[in-house]
């Protein structure tokens, strides 16, 4: 009897044992296979409530890793391809859907269509306004676009101010267009930031793939850039629709700029010097530096030809720095074998790129210069031109300020050609005025020329300015110029460019100041 008792516990016991068993097992499979698809990538399984209020709690704690895995993972993924600024997608989710666009666009026989945009003037706003206005500027931008284009196109921030637009299923060319006019118009309607009244004029390339083309994403994006490019060339709130034309011209482009690079680490650029010559006293006040491209293949490039080049790349800056340092230590050199130089100081003039005038740390820039070459500010004068003053008059204003307390002297150049008025013109802090070439060219001969050479030196002596005549080829212009009362003159009737040595030479034989 107690023998048969013991089998009916222990029956009992193994019975209860067995029901725990599966309880338990049971849920920590559960877990075991959950954690198992979180390592694979799946994070929507869950494990089960099991009744076991400890093993519930170690389930609880792996759904919820589950759940914070998988909105990191969806944040994760959002940021690393939209632009964290705007929320637009960005350069990879552009690409991606672009491929995706081509290939439905060559299956189904339709257009596919890129806008590639530039704020024309967002630099400008950066600097004057701050880089927190300039955000605010991209963000309120972008909203605009967002509305010029359907639900099913593509709107994404490249970078920068770069700006792009993906126009799938079009009919035709006029399509893409009629997007690029909505888009001008749009950022033609101003803006506020902090207060003021902005407008964000935009160039835009426009570039479209055939219906039985097998472009590459890369392709048409370049093509569209391509575009860009010109439009920015031909001006402001400009568009252009990409042409096969253009990329020869494209092509030619790069191979220029790669051998313009080659030529600054190869020492092909040359700084040759035309004197300056004070027309009452004949002797010469100064030098004006000015680079010149020595090809090993083709020569002297004339400055036209690449001068542009280096500003739309940038490489105007590290060119200028150059010629600025060549100019001051050649200035410090003829000052120490010519004394009859050193007072008043030989001055040496040179020019400054609107690159160069844009950066922010100019005269910090200048001022090291001054300092490695041993040249004392005022032998040192700086050309800006009208027009590029007047790009950004208050800004330069600002700079003009900065570099006159270094001590550095101050021309703008090219007087007369880029309409400045004078209500700007008594604020700049200059020295000197340069009266441009073309209206020296007609002095004794055109009326007009004459009046207006004759009115900017009476302008100028009136503001506390010099004048500087440029480009005086004949005694004809010169005796018209010092009847009017002009200081500085320079010119081929003067001297042709030289280069360092034969600039010495001259000032040797040199009339005494």
């Amino acid at each position: 009897m107690v023998l048969a008792s013991s089998l009916v516990l222990m029956s009992a016991l193994l019975a209860v044992v067995l029901l725990l068993s599966r309880s338990i097992v049971r849920p920590i499979r559960d877990m075991i296979g959950a954690t198992g698809d979180m390592v694979r990538g799946n994070y929507d399984r869950r494990v089960a409530p099991s009744g076991i209020r400890e093993l519930d709690d170690l389930g609880g704690a792996v759904n919820n890793l589950a759940q914070q895995l998988k909105i990191q993972l969806s944040t994760l993924n959002y940021q690393a391809f939209h632009d964290s600024l705007t929320g637009l997608p960005n350069r990879a989710l552009f690409m991606d859907r672009l491929e995706q666009a081509l290939t439905r666009a060559l299956r189904h026989g339709k257009l596919t269509g890129v806008l590639l945009l530039d704020l024309d003037n967002f630099k400008l706003i950066n600097d004057s306004m701050g880089h927190l206005a300039g955000d605010r500027l991209l963000v309120a931008v972008s909203e605009r676009m967002r509305a010029c284009v359907r639900p099913e196109d593509t709107v994404a921030r490249l970078g920068g101010d770069e700006f792009t637009f993906l126009l799938e299923d079009l009919d035709d060319l006029s399509a893409a267009v009629r997007v690029a006019e909505r888009v001008s118009e749009e950022l033609r309607n101003p803006l506020f930031l902090d207060g003021h009244e902005v407008f964000a004029a935009a160039s835009i390339g426009i570039a479209i793939s055939p219906p039985d083309s097998q472009n590459l994403p890369e392709d048409l994006l370049r093509n569209a850039d391509i575009a860009l490019y010109k439009a920015k060339g031909e001006g402001k709130a400009h568009y252009v629709v990409y042409d096969a034309k253009m990329y020869p011209q494209a092509w030619e482009r790069l191979r220029a700029e790669a051998e313009m690079r080659r030529a600054i680490g190869e020492g092909q650029f040359r700084v040759h010097y035309q004197p300056k010559v004070d027309l009452h006293t004949g002797g010469i006040v100064g030098f004006e530096a000015l680079v010149r491209w020595e090809h090993p293949e083709r020569g002297m490039i004339p400055p036209l030809e690449f001068i542009p080049l280096a500003e739309d790349t940038g490489l105007i800056v590290p060119i200028g720095e150059w010629v600025l340092r060549e100019a001051c230590h050649q200035a410090c050199r003829w000052r120490e074998q010519h004394p009859s130089f050193a007072d008043p100081p030989l001055t040496i003039s040179v020019n400054l790129s609107v690159r160069q005038l844009r950066q922010k740390d100019l005269t910090q820039r200048i001022a090291r210069i001054l300092h490695e070459t041993g040249l004392a500010p005022e032998g040192l004068s700086l050309e800006i031109t009208e027009s590029v003053l007047m790009e950004d008059a208050e800004g330069a204003i600002a700079t003009f300020g900065s570099l006159k307390d270094l001590g550095v002297g101050l021309e703008i150049d090219d007087f007369g050609t880029g309409y400045s008025s004078l209500s700007y013109l008594k604020r700049f802090p200059a020295d000197y005025l340069k009266v441009d070439k073309s209206f020296v060219d007609g002095l004794g001969e055109d009326a007009e020329d004459t009046a207006i050479v004759s009115a900017t030196i009476s302008m100028a002596h009136a503001l506390g300015l010099k004048v500087i005549a440029e480009g005086v080829e004949t005694a004809g212009q010169l005796a018209r110029l010092r009847e009017l009362g002009c200081d500085t003159g320079q010119g081929y009737y003067f001297s042709r460019l030289l280069l360092a040595g034969a600039a010495g030479e001259l000032l040797r034989s040199a009339v005494p100041r």
